[in-house]
């Protein structure tokens, strides 16, 4: 390769590289060993630097997506233990699978005691929306109400709001742990009432409707909340015994045949 070729394909490298081309500037070289070994056209060529760099805006996007969704632990729909609970709608949980209720901006509310899955199945639909590049964004009830209160106090209460009105797909984790007071439940009616109709929600509660009045503290916010989020929503009732227990159990039998037999006499 002459010095001449080699400076014409720097500086080529160089243009690829000041247009945001990355993944042309990277594999530029290889690209051209490539078309010449395989006697390629101009067209084929091109065709697979354009390939190249799609492919890897597209990983960009989604490695984006996923960390603007803030999950923290990763879940997956492939590692949830569908056998556990005792009554689980299987087939509409799977049916969420496709994401279409994304574009038809309708809600899920996953409801059941503790430990049966709700917050997992949560995460793995979000997870799915993310890496179909689907603005996605988790949050646990108690932490988005945090941060909506601290930001009053720094001015930054509509730049917070915009970050849980904005995502075509908000989850809202644990809404039931820990009391959220008047203020928090104003925010959260905010949230809901405001999405209503624009983008989805996955919410999770172990609380049945009819006690949700403990949260919002007001019984007109709290029935105007349940109808924006069922109106277009599907419920998801999970019944069972704490997923978290079942080891213990196992254990607790184990240690039971384990013991020495007790003298009857």
């Amino acid at each position: 390769m002459t010095n001449s070729l080699m400076g014409r394909m720097a500086m080529l490298k160089d243009d690829f590289k000041f247009l945001g081309l990355t993944a042309m500037a990277a594999g530029y070289e290889d690209k051209i060993r490539e078309a010449e070994t395989n006697n390629l056209s101009y067209h084929d060529f091109l065709k697979l630097l354009i390939e190249a760099e799609v492919k890897e805006k597209i990983e960009r996007s989604i490695q984006g997506k996923i960390k603007q969704a803030k999950f923290g632990k990763i879940k997956t729909i492939d590692t949830f233990d569908f056998n556990w609970p005792a009554s689980i709608p299987i087939k509409k949980i799977k049916g969420f699978l496709d994401l279409k209720f994304i574009e038809r901006r309708e809600n899920i509310i996953f409801i059941g005691p503790v430990s049966l899955g709700k917050s997992h199945l949560a995460k793995a639909i979000g997870y799915l929306a993310a890496l179909s590049r689907i603005s996605t964004r988790y949050t646990k009830a108690i932490d988005m109400v945090n941060d909506l209160h601290a930001s009053e106090s720094d001015s930054t209460f509509a730049k917070k709001m915009k970050a849980y009105l904005g995502p075509d797909l908000l989850i809202i984790d644990e809404l039931n742990f820990l009391p959220l007071g008047k203020k928090g439940g104003d925010y959260l009616f905010q949230i809901i009432d405001k999405r209503y109709e624009e983008g989805s929600i996955i919410l999770t509660s172990n609380l049945p409707f009819k006690d949700w009045s403990e949260i919002f503290e007001d019984n007109i916010k709290t029935n105007a909340a349940i109808e924006r989020l069922a109106h277009h929503g599907e419920l998801i009732v999970i019944k069972g015994e704490s997923y978290r227990l079942k080891d213990k159990k196992k254990r607790e039998i184990i240690q039971d045949l384990n013991k020495e037999p007790q003298d009857t006499k």
